[in-house]
């Protein structure tokens, strides 16, 4: 009498990030996943222009971490000529699709187990909708994943997310993503990543030899449309002002790999101004990025500046460097939507990490004076200001938090119009409430505006 064959079981990994990827590879040295016939890793290039932009897979490091996976397979060489970011499968086509990829990876009739990351958007969500049976984990390689989930999920995806892998950037504080689903976040061990970033310290990249610099951390906020060019380039003298203000003399960019080559420029012209050493981190390797912590491995500044990256926290929370911020006072005003994902993050760093002008806050490592102890309340509170519809449990939270600790120091944090919108203490009171609704007012505003500018005339 014959068997039927064993179905085995075939993991797939997807990442974006080397650093993604590294975290995936500590997560996998920990032991957090179960045993599996395959490990693949597919590899997603979202860059607004993947073929300028080079692949993960290319990416100095890479091989170090290749070793954790049985193969490799590209999904935008899957998915082409479609960009991964804007792609995702007709309903009627997912069954052709899922045969597809089983064909194409060789994956026969294996069950899948998913591990993505920000499965709220492609090509995580599409690569979950394809396989629809599949269980997932999604992994948070970043700050987002303390804020909410930024879109509402189909239940037949959300409904399958087992856990929510993280980084404790944070100590402490309990993600909000995907809690809508009852996921339950699983911290990973500090110690395994930090072996991982070692090894891709030890990739034999040429980077310059400067001893204990300020690092200077760009992020390239005006091709998100978050601040307009100008605005940051300005942001990055302030952080080559701060640090020289401080006592830095040696201070290190490193520059987002898109950034426009005239930043650096202005940014050595100010050095030579302020009589700084300016070296702007080049690894001769086209747009061939470094992680941040690599630079901490082997550069071991004496402090990194930046506005809102996660590689703030890495370095203060893993590494043990000095830290500072600058900007986030800005991106607070600036940000919109109200349920900018990136809110979260820039609330997070702006309540924890000290102002680069605040010399005290700086050397004590301290927040500055009134900011917001108890990021845990102020989390859930935005969380709520961010996402009512998704996540009602908050509202009692939210209102606690506004009713007893609303003060000028954390009103950054939250809009007005968006309070009394929601109903929320700190809005408009109630017998105004009509007045932003009022068509009568309205017209009477926008009547004195333009008198206003005749006037100017």
């Amino acid at each position: 009498m014959s068997t039927a064959p064993r179905r085995g079981t075939t993991q797939l990994f997807a990442a974006s990030t080397l650093y993604g990827t590294a975290t995936l590879a500590a997560a996998l040295d920990s032991g957090c996943f179960g045993p599996a016939d395959r490990r693949i890793l597919v590899v997603c290039n979202n860059a607004a222009i993947p073929e300028t932009s080079p692949a993960l897979d290319t990416m100095p490091g890479f091989e170090r971490l290749r070793s954790r996976f049985d193969d490799v397979v590209s999904w935008n060489d899957t998915i082409a000529p479609f960009h991964p970011s804007g792609w995702s499968p007709r309903p009627d086509d997912v069954p052709l699709w899922e045969r597809h990829l089983r064909l194409l990876w060789g994956l026969g009739e294996d069950d899948i187990e998913l591990t993505v990351e920000s499965i709220q958007v492609n090509p995580a969500l599409a690569i979950s909708q394809i396989f629809v049976n599949a269980p997932i984990d999604v992994y948070a390689d970043g700050l987002m994943s303390y804020g909410p989930t930024r879109n509402k999920i189909d239940p037949l995806v959300g409904a399958r997310v087992r856990r929510l892998l993280h980084l404790d950037l944070v100590p402490g504080l309990k993600p909000l993503l995907l809690t809508e689903f009852g996921v339950e976040p699983l911290v990973m061990e500090t110690e395994g990543f930090l072996k991982v970033l070692g090894e891709l310290a030890a990739t034999p990249v040429e980077l310059p030899s400067v001893e204990a610099p300020a690092l200077l951390l760009g992020q390239y906020l005006s091709a998100l449309g978050l601040i307009s060019a100008e605005e940051e380039e300005n942001l990055h003298l302030r952080m080559m002002r701060g640090a020289v203000a401080l006592g830095h003399r040696r201070l290190v960019f490193k520059p987002h790999p898109t950034a426009p080559a005239q930043w650096s420029r202005s940014m050595e012209a100010e050095a030579d101004r302020l009589g700084a050493e300016l070296t702007i981190l080049d690894t001769g390797i086209p747009r061939a990025p470094v992680l941040a912590e690599v630079l901490y491995e082997r550069m071991r500044p004496t402090l990194v500046i930046g506005c809102f990256s996660t590689a703030l926290l890495t370095a203060s929370a893993f590494y043990g460097l000095p830290v500072a911020r600058v900007g986030t006072e800005l991106l607070l005003e600036r940000l919109t939507p109200y349920e900018n994902s990136n809110r979260v993050p820039v609330t997070l760093v702006d309540a924890l990490l000290p102002e680069l002008s605040d010399r005290t806050a700086v050397e004590e490592q301290r927040p500055a004076e009134g900011s917001e102890r108890d990021v845990s309340a102020l989390v859930a509170a935005v969380g709520f200001a961010m996402q009512p519809r998704i996540y009602p449990g908050l509202r009692p939270k939210a209102e606690q938090y506004l009713s007893s600790r609303l003060s000028p120091a954390t009103q950054r944090y939250f809009k007005r119009r968006r309070l009394t919108s929601l109903g929320l203490p700190g809005g408009v009171p109630a017998q105004f409430a009509f007045l932003p609704r009022s068509t009568t007012v309205r017209r009477a505003v926008r009547r004195a505006r333009s008198l206003r500018r005749s006037v100017r005339k």
